[in-house]
């Protein structure tokens, strides 16, 4: 069972009475349509669908009442991802949300400038050009910074907390993601007497090539970056990790309840929940140019005690200590 204790959400204060004078206002009689746009597959994605569609509830708003989406999935394909915004774009939705993938965010962005957008992303989004400023972002977009690439030295140092005398750490990466170059360099800059080994995949049958070449070069542990297509395969990262006896570091919790053994990051339904509040705001008329992007300040390390069995592994109370949850 899980012991979960809640950590918050601190935003930046901020709102705006200026009326979104484009596309937020020009369904004065229909139903204002969101357009949802993500990296992964619907499957995947059903508890942080959930949790969007809380976001819109708070803020008034319930799909099929009196708002509707419209769904595009890249299905772990980030090339189809411009093709899908433009589509968007072309339907004229009153919002485009992309919670959770920085790569989506990026596409709409690309693709329009005067339709608003709701957006959650792992790097900063004035250095990913989505925002001039974060209290003030100045142009069509705002929404939710959840640091998944600033984590990575914090997720290094729990990795040689659990395992002190491991020295060749594979990197599990997604070429085609755009998190991935930051990811890489940064692990590297995070690595204290420890050889980083990189891995890639962008299919499933690419993971399964990568944990063969991994485990012929006697990989002690791995860390397996970010991204909407690792969240999509996070069964078969772990089923994987298992059945290779690779203790390994992920970024959300839900790695960890797939199986996985660690994971240090953002709580990312909360996320998406408040990228849902964010989007309703915009449906009210509210400028996105003037909404602050939100900034997660609290993170949750999650540990699956019964992997970590399975591995042989002793997790050191300290590392128990300030789990935020613990599966057993």
């Amino acid at each position: 069972m899980f012991g979960i204790r809640r950590r918050e959400f601190i935003t930046l204060l901020g709102s705006s009475v200026a009326a979104w004078p484009i596309t937020a206002r020009t369904q004065q009689t229909a139903m204002p349509v969101i357009g949802f746009l993500d990296v992964s597959f619907a499957a995947e994605r059903t508890e942080f669908i959930a949790a969007f569609r809380l976001g819109l509830a708070d803020g008034g708003y319930v799909e099929g009442q009196n708002v509707t989406i419209e769904y595009r999935w890249a299905e772990g394909r980030y090339d189809r991802l411009p093709e899908l915004a433009a589509d968007l774009v072309r339907r004229r939705v009153s919002v485009i949300a992309t919670p959770g993938t920085t790569a989506a965010a990026l596409a709409a962005k690309a693709a329009t400038a005067t339709i608003p957008i709701a957006f959650g992303v792992a790097g900063d989004p004035v250095k990913l050009g989505l925002a001039a400023r974060l209290d003030r972002p100045g142009g069509n977009a705002t929404g939710f910074n959840f640091f998944t690439i600033e984590l990575v030295a914090k997720r290094m140092q729990l990795l040689r907390e659990l395992l002190p005398a491991a020295k060749r750490i594979g990197l599990l990466t997604n070429p085609t993601d755009l998190i991935n170059e930051s990811a890489l360099r940064d692990v590297e800059a995070a690595a204290v007497g420890q050889q980083i080994l990189v891995f890639e995949a962008t299919t499933g049958r690419e993971i399964d090539a990568a944990f063969e070449a991994l485990m012929g070069e006697k990989v002690e542990a791995l860390f397996v970056t970010g991204g909407g297509f690792f969240g999509a395969r996070r069964v078969q990262l772990a089923i994987l990790a298992a059945r290779y006896g690779v203790p390994a570091i992920y970024s959300i919790r839900h790695f960890v309840e797939a199986g996985g053994l660690m994971s240090y990051g953002t709580n990312y339904a909360d996320m998406c929940r408040q990228v849902g509040l964010y989007a309703a705001r915009i449906l009210k008329g509210a400028n996105p140019m003037d909404l602050p992007v939100m900034q997660a300040t609290r993170f949750e390390l999650v540990i699956n005690l019964n992997t970590a069995r399975a591995l042989r592994l002793d997790v050191p109370p300290t590392l128990l200590a300030i789990a935020d949850a613990v599966i057993e």
